[in-house]
């Protein structure tokens, strides 16, 4: 199981889909935080969720919260599913699942697929929300629902 509601959101550095170092100090304190890991960039269920997260981006940046998804896919992998889908928010390359496992989000199918997990971070850098469903369609939801109730 990852991390669980109260724990403190542990520190990481990692490049975003420009080869930028986003260091996660840098944000906490500021904005809330969505971070949602997710299996692979280009298949039809990530897809599905980060277009999600994508058509409802305003309503989380208009309640102060800054999107972040994760992956192990490569910075340029990451360029070009952000480029192809549209996506306003930063992508992660976490291509030795060192944040997947700071997290500890489990794989799934036998460890064959990463683990889908989303988490909503407040502004002290305390987990304040968490969902872990292999199914991509609800994470978005769940994930503004909970920023909702942070108002």
């Amino acid at each position: 199981m990852g991390l669980k509601v109260g724990d403190k959101v542990p520190h990481f550095t990692l490049n975003d889909q420009d080869g930028t170092p986003f260091d996660i100090s840098d944000h906490i304190g500021k904005k809330h935080l969505v971070i949602f890991f997710y299996p692979k960039d280009n298949t039809p269920g990530c897809t599905m969720e980060v277009c999600s997260f994508r058509d409802s981006y305003e309503e989380f940046t208009e309640r102060g919260a800054m999107v972040i998804g994760i992956s192990g896919d490569s910075e340029n992998s990451h360029r070009k599913f952000a480029s192809k889908y549209k996506l306003p928010f930063t992508l992660l390359a976490d291509q030795q699942n060192k944040v997947r496992k700071l997290f500890k989000v489990e794989g799934k199918v036998f460890n064959l697929l990463p683990g889908r997990e989303t988490y909503l971070v407040d502004k002290t850098g305390t987990v304040v929300m968490v969902f872990n469903s292999v199914s991509a369609s609800h994470h978005m939801k769940k994930a503004l629902n909970a920023l909702k109730k942070q108002e």
